[in-house]
């Protein structure tokens, strides 16, 4: 049906739009009209999904494995419910945080060519379309985060390009790899010939390029370095968008082609992931715990809950594999939100340095609440929605005798506890350092400051309280990955 493109077209449309507008303040309220659609697009897709059933269209009319098909399954669905919240939030956020002298029609017209990216990642069923969806992400990306031209965003936005660059190259290295061997490119296809076990030892070349590309893309351990050297130097807007979605396209392709047609060999690919998921969360953790810039504590946990997510992929039972949707998901929500309170803290104190701000509780006690929900539910307090995603996968561990890898996250999830109370006891509980004072001309908040950051909040604590409806949704998801016969008889009939 053509309704599964939507994702894609709407983006694309008011990319066109902004092409042609020169005024700032309509692009603003276009920017949020065209979010708001998306919300409702990804709720009605993913309700047809669980009402009729893996939704597929065959672009031009050619049917797999000869045209391009797109394809929304639950996982697809969940991701772009995900996404279109988060970028909702940004939309919002960016009334007030995307600076003036910034060309308007620039920002949101790459704005939504990122989106586009990101949703025509999460719905292609053809692999070499992912890869050129990665491209249209990562040149948005680096105009994104280079928009202001200053020193270190060009310093930082070279950094990320170099890396990712690199990524592409090993992605299309493994694409040639891999067409050569099987002849086709539709993930479904490859599926149902690479399930054959005389393929195994034939695409293990592709299968060690496209695990490198993919843990570059998702900043796992030791291809992380992009990550913290680039994100601090954007307009906090521009990193609060990457927080929630960059990365989580990196660990979504993973989970993919290792569920879908990556199953050679499974007990050297699980016993590998599940080492870089340990080394991941604890390099990430113990890094953030040195750093005193919001935004740098932040990025360096963005890096270590990476690890959370293969983790579940390197378990790889149904219950491990959906607390693996379920962390992502809460990991979106919750890590955008404290980007987003970390930009709210910048404008009231003026820096991002915890050193030289306090006093925050007095003055502004909304505020603190606002950080306190995804602070504590990035460190696992109950009956937040980072409690049950985190319980999910120690649970798997245990019921799977993974034992060192769920201390590893436990240990984790101890030093991500410390960050956040740093952040909390230096921002909100100590007292405004001597010399240092309020930005006196931003001291007040704005219904745009705040209510993405209610927004996301709600979600949080939403995702706890109905921690089992959540879960079912993301189960349904992980057994059909798990056993995707049905993603495969639906995409090649």
């Amino acid at each position: 049906m053509i309704t599964t493109a939507l994702p894609i077209l709407v983006p694309f449309v008011f990319i066109i739009v902004f092409l042609f507008l020169r005024s700032s303040r309509l692009t603003q309220w276009l920017s949020l009209f065209g979010s708001s659609i998306l919300v409702v697009v990804s709720v009605y897709l993913y309700s047809r999904v669980t009402s009729i059933g893996i939704q597929v269209l065959h672009v031009g009319g050619w049917k797999a494995p000869f045209g391009i098909s797109l394809v929304i399954d639950h996982l697809s669905g969940i991701m772009l419910l995900a996404t279109s919240v988060i970028v909702l939030s940004i939309s919002v956020y960016s009334f007030s945080y995307i600076e003036k002298q910034f060309p308007f029609s620039r920002f949101y017209l790459f704005f939504f060519a990122l989106i586009m990216g990101v949703n025509g990642a999460f719905i292609t069923g053809d692999i070499f379309n992912l890869y050129v969806w990665f491209e249209v992400i990562l040149m948005s990306s680096f105009v994104l985060i280079t928009l202001g031209s200053k020193k270190a965003q060009l310093e930082g936005g070279i950094k990320y390009m170099a890396l990712n660059i690199f990524g592409s190259l090993l992605f299309l290295a493994g694409l040639g790899l891999l067409y050569g061997q099987t002849g086709t490119l539709n993930m479904a296809h490859l599926a149902a010939i690479l399930r054959e076990e005389q393929h195994a030892l034939q695409v293990n070349p592709a299968t060690i390029l496209f695990f490198v590309a993919f843990g570059i893309k998702a900043a796992v351990f030791p291809l992380f370095f992009w990550l913290p050297a680039s994100y601090h130097t954007a307009n906090i807007t521009i990193t609060s968008l990457f927080s929630g979605l960059l990365t989580k396209v990196g660990v979504y392709a993973l989970i993919r082609v290792f569920t879908l047609f990556f199953v050679q060999d499974q007990h050297f690919w699980h016993n590998l992931i599940l080492i870089i998921a340990g080394l991941t969360m604890l390099v990430g953790g113990l890094a953030a715990t040195s750093q005193y810039e919001t935004r740098k504590i932040l990025s360096y946990h963005i890096i270590s809950q990476i690890g959370y997510m293969i983790m579940g992929l390197g378990i790889f039972t149904p219950l491990a594999v959906a607390g693996a949707i379920f962390f992502m998901v809460h990991n979106m929500v919750a890590k955008t939100n404290t980007f987003l309170i970390s930009g709210v803290i910048s404008r009231l104190k003026g820096t991002y340095q915890l050193k030289e701000v306090g006093g925050l509780f007095i003055q502004n006690p909304l505020l603190a609440i606002l950080f306190i929900i995804p602070a504590l539910s990035l460190a696992g307090f109950p009956p937040l929605s980072g409690f049950f995603a985190k319980f999910i996968l120690f649970k798997s561990g245990i019921e799977n005798h993974n034992y060192l890898i769920t201390a590893a996250a436990l240990l984790t999830a101890m030093l991500t506890l410390y960050s956040m109370t740093k952040i909390w006891i230096e921002a909100f509980l100590k007292k405004q350092p001597d010399g240092t004072e309020a930005n006196p001309a931003q001291n007040k908040l704005s219904v745009f400051d705040i209510l993405p950051s209610a927004i996301l909040g709600l979600i949080s604590v939403a995702m706890g309280v109905f921690a089992g409806n959540f879960f079912g949704m993301c189960l349904e998801a992980a057994n059909n990955l798990i056993n995707p016969v049905l993603y495969i008889e639906t995409m090649l009939q």
